[in-house]
């Protein structure tokens, strides 16, 4: 069930995340033509701009690259939380929540090791968040 936030809609070009997210796992696509691995989903290369690209399972292993600690309540947010961005062990970069760990900037050290958890919020939605990898 939603904890109120409000909730991304999928489209043709990023169901198969949300499909992923749904089982657990964390999709990106990777290019045919040169390899390049990237999110969010689109149905070309933002590289080369190939249309020759793959779904592919990602590891769930990131780093925290950046984040803000926001003290501001939010629907579905109890303040204070992290928005982050995290770097994913594939390469590519997304934004995203930082859970079970403490909302400071000394628990939220930049290049700590992350993993992915996923959270539920309806029947189509389950949101890829990150925990301090165990």
């Amino acid at each position: 069930m939603s904890d109120g936030r409000w909730l991304p809609q999928p489209t043709p070009e990023t169901q198969h995340f949300w499909d992923g997210t749904r089982a657990g796992e964390l999709r990106l696509q990777r290019c045919d033509d040169c390899s390049h691995t990237y999110f969010p989903p689109r149905p070309f290369c933002p590289q080369c701009g190939s249309r020759k690209v793959s779904i592919v399972k990602a590891s769930g292993k990131a780093t925290l690259y950046s984040y803000v600690i926001s003290h501001r309540r939010a629907p579905g947010f109890d303040a204070p939380y992290a928005v982050a961005v995290v770097e994913l062990a594939e390469g590519p970069r997304m934004m995203t929540n930082i859970v079970d760990c403490p909302q400071t900037p000394e628990a939220l050290q930049l290049d700590m090791a992350l993993e992915v958890t996923f959270a539920k919020q309806d029947d189509a939605i389950t949101l890829p968040l990150f925990r301090p990898s165990r």
